[in-house]
């Protein structure tokens, strides 16, 4: 395997707990190789970590008590050449680790896109076009008056054609630009962050306290839509924490506003008719008018579980560093050019996953040795490294719109 094949595993299995140079809720995986210079050892750590720290451990055991021991998943489906590839991946220098992660940031935020730059510089060109123009006419005035040369009475600039032409040149490429980018933009809500009702901290709740994405969102691996988790899962926790307690961290809204923890807590029982008292459902309750903030259209297919269990696709992928927010945004413009973009880069966990056992084809030429028509077995002239979503038809129209 190669590195970049370790990168879609690191993305799928590793991404959401680590970076390679830096500390996210596990510790920074360059060089992990140096640190545990037993490669067993380190297998069996991935694969399995309850076992290594039963054996007592002491470098691993030192490591989860350095993390609030914090537990790690394990990864026992990881076969020996996926764990490799990972750590040849880790191991590989990355200058600028923004723009190879899922999790992007501001950096995939700003984009490569110069468009408005050239239009502000073809603008200032028309200007000094303009200026040259009446410095021109001026010089030339000049020089007839000195020759004797009879002058004529000059036209206004607001009836020249020459000027009127070059104005609304401008003016429609200015316009242009203007409305193209608003049609593309139509019904995109890149970086969308409306207040809620309540001011739910992912960060608090994902980040520090480490609860899995997938015990509020539980549909996001069963079905279409990951679903807005009902109060009834909010109250396992909060029977028993009815405060914020964490003086360490503060909670704040994006404008800088700081948040009483304690007093959204007590929304929430008055949303579900919760008593703290009484320490039972004592009054009315009524529903959360949550706002949506990720929405497709109607005509686009797209299905949570497909992603995150065939697929094996980290949350952060689409939805950034959510561990990491206080109120949420949305990350990603989800257009279409980025899904297909996605689907043309992502590599296809395809080895040991039942998704993809039927694609016998494709298994076949990722084999390095075939079978030739004599039965020898000789290198296989068709082998494929790595399976994008494209090579499987994840870029067929029919896929999303069917």
């Amino acid at each position: 395997m190669k590195a970049q094949d370790g990168k879609a595993l690191f993305q799928a299995n590793c991404a959401s707990c680590h970076a390679v140079n830096k500390v996210l809720t596990g510790p920074a995986l360059a060089g992990i190789e140096e640190r545990v210079p037993d490669k067993k050892l380190l297998h069996d750590w991935i694969r399995n970590n309850a076992k290594v720290l039963a054996s007592g451990n002491k470098y691993f055991n030192d490591l989860k008590a350095a993390y609030n021991n914090t537990p790690m998943s394990t990864f026992e489906a990881l076969s020996d050449a996926d764990i490799d590839a990972i750590l040849k991946y880790v191991s590989t220098p990355v200058k600028e680790e923004a723009k190879t992660t899922p999790t992007g940031g501001e950096g995939e935020e700003k984009g490569s896109d110069n468009s408005l730059l050239f239009g502000i510089l073809s603008l200032i060109l028309a200007v000094i076009t303009l200026i040259l123009l009446q410095v021109n006419s001026n010089l030339k005035k000049l020089s007839d008056d000195k020759e004797g040369v009879p002058a004529y009475e000059p036209v206004p600039f607001y009836r020249n054609k020459t000027y009127i032409t070059l104005f609304m040149l401008v003016l429609f490429v200015i316009g242009g630009y203007y409305i193209i980018q608003g049609a593309i933009g139509l019904g995109r809500n890149k970086n969308y962050q409306p207040e809620q009702p309540i001011f739910y901290s992912h960060k608090v709740h994902a980040g520090t306290n480490q609860i899995n994405c997938l015990y509020c969102h539980g549909g996001a691996q069963l079905g279409k839509q990951a679903n807005i988790p009902s109060l009834n899962i909010c109250m396992n926790c909060h029977m028993a924490i009815n405060e914020y307690s964490d003086k360490s961290e503060k909670l704040y809204r994006e404008d800088g506003t700081e948040v009483n923890g304690t007093a959204e807590i007590q929304k929430l029982y008055s949303y579900t008719g919760w008593d703290p008292k009484q320490r039972k459902y004592a009054n009315e309750p009524k529903p959360i008018e949550w706002v949506r903030i990720h929405n497709l259209p109607d005509h686009v297919y797209f299905n949570h579980s497909q992603h995150v269990v065939a697929g094996k696709q980290a949350c952060q992928t689409c939805h950034g560093e959510i561990q990491k927010e206080n109120e949420v945004y949305q990350f990603a413009d989800l257009s279409m050019g980025w899904c297909i973009n996605c689907h043309r880069e992502t590599k296809v966990q395809f080895t040991n996953n039942k998704f993809y056992s039927i694609y016998e084809k494709f298994h076949e030429q990722m084999k390095d040795s075939i079978k030739n028509k004599d039965g020898e077995m000789v290198a296989n002239p068709h082998k494929l490294d790595s399976i994008t979503v494209e090579t499987i038809g994840g870029t067929e129209c029919q896929k999303c719109h069917y």
